[in-house]
């Protein structure tokens, strides 16, 4: 186009629209939204007592952490009752019958005991904290990992037997050790085919193990998308997800098997908590919930389904934890920055399982969010690395592309006008 042919206005039009677009777009967005930060209590009352831990991971760059690792305990007000920290990141959380919390943990900058890795060192594990007079470590277990990231102890349980039991993402197995000494072990290159080097990695990222009873675990293996049932010296017994034309989850955490033919699951990147039910041998979506509190869900990563049939959801990216009854209305919710990972709720135990909700009409919200290839993809990605206001979504992207093209091109105009 012949330069003087362009009006003159035309490029300071294209300036103003292109910056107006993106500050209306995003200034309405954000004046309309529901207060996330708001602590809600149960019912409308504070009627209801009760105590939730929580272990807060930050403390890792990719997220912009501040090293504000900690596990909190916080009543049914939001009030914090104590916390720990002295760790860069805390992930599983159990509040024992005792009162004291085991809990999995990373911390960097050990500067002995880091064979076969160079000094300093990143360790992982578990620590057992006692509450009282003031919070500290009565016991802890640790091992040196290659990197700070993708190789921590993620889950941990205390085993009938008193052995506990570990996931490692570092050399991808889950073990069992008393004391100090390792009782026994599951590595998962008996059934996956693992790289020369597990460690160099983020291979399987198996991130949680749940006693089932009968020396029976259930393995959630995140990057193969897929839940295994080990069985102590006999191995993997069955496959949850292994069809991959048929697979519903992606990146799952923290599953919990309601009954054996019924499995509750954080399904992280699908941004939803679902319960999976085996039918005929195929185990299909059933009660699932993407959203509450006029929230959606962003990367969540645990769900306990309470004896009462309540829900405890652990909404990491929205930094947040919240309680639904069963038609997924929230009942409580609690802002608990510092990326929570899991929130235990006390006086449950960690082996307690709630009724199946799933019914022939199971469906208890839609997924309010859209998909737009690359423009999606972009967004989840960019969300894993800095904290994004969770309604930002991808119409936001595609306005703010936009507005920068338009802004962009009518600068140009601009600058060649005045030449």
């Amino acid at each position: 186009m012949n330069r003087q042919s362009v009006p003159t206005w035309t490029g300071k039009a294209l300036l103003l629209l292109g910056i107006g677009s993106i500050v209306l777009a995003f200034s309405v967005s954000a004046l309309t939204a529901p207060d996330i930060t708001a602590q809600s209590s149960l019912n409308g009352t504070d009627d209801e007592e009760f105590k939730v831990a929580i272990g807060l991971q930050s403390g890792t760059n990719r997220f912009g952490g501040m090293d504000e690792a900690h596990v909190r305990m916080i009543n049914n007000t939001g009030t914090t009752l104590w916390e720990y920290g002295d760790a860069h990141a805390y992930f599983d959380v159990s509040v024992l019958d005792n009162g004291t919390v085991l809990t999995a943990f990373m911390k960097k900058g050990y500067q002995s005991g880091c064979e076969p890795y160079d000094t300093p060192c990143s360790k992982t594990g578990f620590r057992l904290i006692k509450p009282d007079p003031e919070p500290h470590v009565i016991r802890e277990y640790t091992f040196p990992v290659r990197s700070d990231v993708n190789s921590e102890v993620h889950d941990v349980e205390l085993l009938p037997s008193g052995e506990v039991v570990l996931t490692d993402m570092d050399h991808e197995r889950v073990f069992t050790v008393d004391g100090d000494e390792i009782t026994w072990s599951w590595n998962a290159s008996s059934r996956y085919d693992a790289p020369p080097d597990p460690t160099k990695t983020d291979w399987l990222h198996i991130n949680d193990v749940d006693f089932l009873g009968n020396d029976r675990f259930l393995v959630s293996v995140r990057n193969a998308k897929q839940l295994v049932i080990i069985e102590r010296g006999a191995g993997v017994q069955q496959v949850i997800n292994a069809d991959e034309s048929k697979r519903v989850l992606n990146q799952q955490h923290n599953p919990q098997q309601l009954t054996e033919d019924a499995v509750l699951v954080a399904d992280s990147h699908n941004d939803r908590v679902v319960e999976l039910i085996r039918e005929n041998g195929d185990w299909t979506p059933g009660w699932t919930l993407h959203d509450t509190g006029e929230v959606p869900f962003d990367w969540p990563r645990d769900a306990d389904r309470l004896p009462d049939g309540r829900t405890l959801i652990t909404d990491t990216l929205n930094n947040r934890v919240v309680m639904v009854d069963e038609n997924g209305t929230e009942l409580w919710s609690h802002q608990a920055n510092y990326l929570p990972y899991e929130a235990d709720y006390v006086g449950v135990g960690e082996n307690a399982t709630g009724p199946v909700l799933s019914t022939d009409d199971s469906s208890v919200n839609s997924n309010s969010r859209i998909s737009i290839p690359v423009v999606s993809y972009l967004l989840d990605s960019a969300r894993h690395v800095v904290a994004l206001p969770f309604w930002v979504t991808e119409l936001h992207v595609l306005v703010l592309v936009g507005g920068l093209i338009s802004s962009g091109f009518g600068g140009y105009l601009e600058l060649t006008a005045n030449q």
